[in-house]
């Protein structure tokens, strides 16, 4: 197994994501401490996973709290042993986020995004690291999304805060690396399966005045293979990642859009 033995904290597990990626390290065999402000969907991502046979544990913890972080953070080394993976796929909701052209956005809802998603993410790779510094080693792992980089009209706030993540994890990876800690970016493209994909879509084919389907069939239609990537495969990819087989991987960006971005 790619995880055997490790220790692996996912921020926002109770979202489609957190608990798809939970689902894979486990299955890898990894012990996964599931956080999120929902205790009771982490529950029920818990039992999910101890029923396909892996071990997990869920914890209310708030990512935008410092000291919860922290202190959760001081809960699995002394629970474990170890804290071996941290990944945050934190989410926030996109009704006024999304959809709606720059000029007229307020200033409140284009920094909303930016100050919580970067926030977050130093909040809880800090304290990975801070743990990860006196084993010497450890995985960072950070989500993003192709208008990190797109030129994508319409998203708000949400392009600087992933552009922002993703320069956050290059300078992780440059301090930490010598200490033996990578941090790796995941960037998928829209993933239809999560439950607010509807949200996003019908916001942006509300502003183009077309329906969420032709929105959908538009994104599916920049991409390569001509279909957008599934929960699976990027919660396989980031097992993959968070594993020594990627060893050689820091300071990137792993490309999970299908042909919608080209390296």
């Amino acid at each position: 197994m790619l995880l055997a033995n490790k220790n692996a904290v996912i921020y926002g597990a109770g979202g489609a994501i957190g608990a798809a990626v939970a689902h894979a390290f486990a299955r890898e065999g990894a012990n996964v401490f599931l956080t999120g402000r929902n205790l009771a969907a982490l529950e029920v991502a818990a039992k999910e996973v101890t029923a396909a046979g892996g071990t997990a544990e869920p914890a209310a913890v708030d990512a935008l709290d410092e000291q919860a972080v922290e202190r959760h953070a001081d809960a699995v080394v002394a629970r474990a042993g170890s804290l071996d993976i941290s990944f945050n796929a934190i989410g926030i909701p996109q009704e006024g986020i999304q959809g709606t052209p720059l000029v007229e956005l307020s200033a409140v809802d284009f920094s909303l995004p930016v100050a919580t998603y970067t926030t977050a993410h130093f909040l809880t790779a800090r304290a990975a690291a801070r743990r990860m510094l006196t084993q010497g080693s450890g995985v960072i792992l950070t989500l993003t999304a192709t208008p990190a980089r797109l030129a994508a009209p319409l998203v708000g706030g949400m392009a600087a805060a992933w552009a922002g993540v993703e320069a956050l994890t290059r300078v992780l990876s440059a301090e930490l690396g010598p200490q033996g800690i990578r941090a790796v970016c995941l960037r998928p493209d829209a993933i239809p399966e999560t439950a607010t994909i509807e949200v996003v879509f019908g916001q942006h084919a509300n502003a183009l005045g077309i329906p969420a389907e032709q929105f959908q069939a538009m994104a599916e239609g920049q991409t390569h293979r001509r279909r957008l990537p599934t929960l699976a495969e990027v919660a396989n990819a980031a097992a993959f990642v968070a594993s020594d087989q990627a060893s050689a991987m820091t300071g990137t960006v792993v490309n999970l859009t299908g042909g919608t971005l080209v390296d």
